[in-house]
């Protein structure tokens, strides 16, 4: 369920009219709902009520906006990081250091460092060499790092190939098979303290069974590694559960999934960690955007749009599928093929779909656009960086301004050198 519905016609964000929006702030721009926002965060958490000891931090990659990272803490979440950057937004956004998890397979040495001295809550360690750094950077300040072991169980998680983390030839983790040896090697580190197992297989999984076979290869390494000696008391089992783009979509649900989840894991005895991205901010967003021209084509017209490729990449890096739905719609419908003004045949949000029938002026949304939209946006063809806008009943408030083309050569030099 989300807040974009239509009222006499219009579609509106909870109380907020969508043609208000585009008057107000122009086109194309994001449009997110906070009573959206805070039901899917209310949702997942009672998904899984049954998990006696938990922790939730929500992937910040997906939508790193200040105010949505807000809301979130306020609902009680942490942030899954990757980068400096996303730490430091946590921060701002008032997410308590300790509810940090620090992932990534790429983290600089100064990005260790920056996490112990903020001191987050979790490292995952993607690969030894990562963990010998950062038990030499933690000794050097006379700190423990608290870390657990990333494992790449080989499952194939079933969604697109470019979003798969899970898969022996992808680049995340170690092999479940070495991690034994790798997780003794590191807990003998002084400055590392080695708690649990972290796993993550992919994003907009529509499936618990791949889910369910990495969980239980997890299980068995946690009594394995408990066997060895060890004392795991954190396992952080990823995010990546899918959410409907489509009207027909049927993803498991937060609850089906927690089902599954106390199930797997109810003789563990471990705090699970939940990183939870997609499934909370997807449905909370669109991209409102406005019809400037309807071309006649080959085989059916196209709809150009003002948002583009640089807007929502999805579609063009995925094929990834946006519902297109007409503001304003009367009821009828047409084949067109929806692409944005800039210059590549990639920006392409649907071909030769059914959709709406839209003109020349008439205003639209791609749905399911608050994960993984806005946070991809670009420059390019030097067009501006989109604007965000958070709805919370009858008020709305930017809470990303649009920079302009203008803005962004400002930062840019020539050389005093060239003629």
């Amino acid at each position: 369920m989300n807040h974009f519905e239509f009222r006499d016609g219009v579609m509106h964000a909870e109380d907020i009219p969508l043609p208000r929006i585009a008057e107000e702030i122009g086109t194309p721009v994001y449009v997110y709902s906070r009573a959206t926002l805070e039901r899917h965060a209310q949702a997942f958490r009672d998904g899984l009520k049954d998990v006696p000891k938990k922790h939730l931090a929500f992937a910040i990659k997906c939508n790193p906006n200040l105010g949505v990272l807000r809301v979130l803490a306020r609902q009680g979440y942490g942030a899954d990081v990757v980068s400096g950057g996303e730490l430091e937004r946590a921060l701002a956004a008032g997410m308590a250091p300790e509810d940090i998890v620090f992932s990534g397979v790429g983290k600089t040495r100064a990005e260790l460092a920056q996490g112990l001295d903020r001191g987050i809550g979790q490292f995952n360690i993607e690969h030894e060499p990562e963990g010998v750094a950062l038990a030499k950077i933690a000794l050097a300040k006379e700190m423990t790092a608290p870390a657990v072991l990333r494992v790449n169980p080989d499952v194939d998680a079933g969604t697109h190939a470019k979003i798969s983390t899970g898969k022996a030839d992808n680049k995340f983790g170690v092999g479940i098979d070495v991690a034994p040896e790798i997780f003794g090697r590191l807990a003998a580190l002084p400055g590392l303290n080695m708690r649990g197992i972290a796993v993550h297989i992919g994003s907009q999984l529509t499936s618990l069974a791949p889910l369910e076979a990495a969980f239980t290869r997890v299980g068995q390494l946690v009594a394995e590694l408990r066997a060895a000696g060890h004392s795991i008391t954190h396992v952080d089992l990823g995010g990546g559960l899918g959410v409907p783009y489509k009207a027909d979509d049927n993803p498991p649900s937060p609850a089906e999934y927690g089902a599954m989840v106390a199930r797997v894991t109810k003789d563990w005895d471990v705090t699970l960690m939940f990183e939870p991205g997609r499934v909370i901010a997807g449905n909370t967003g669109v991209l409102l955007t406005e019809v400037l021209w309807v071309k006649p084509g080959a085989t059916s017209p196209f709809v150009i749009v003002d948002a583009a490729m640089n807007d929502l990449a999805r579609p063009a890096l995925y094929d990834a599928y946006h519902d297109f739905v007409a503001v304003k719609p009367t009821g009828e419908t047409m084949t067109a093929s929806i692409v944005g003004p800039v210059c590549e045949t990639g920006d392409t949000f649907a071909r030769d779909r059914v959709t709406d029938k839209v003109g020349e002026g008439d205003l639209a949304v791609f749905r399911t656009a608050g994960a993984y939209g806005a946070t991809m946006a670009s420059t390019y063809n030097s067009r501006s960086l989109v604007p965000e806008v958070l709805v919370d009943g009858d008020r709305y408030v930017v809470v990303a301004d649009r920079i302009t083309a203008g803005t962004i050569m400002a930062a840019e030099r020539v050389p005093d050198w060239i003629d």
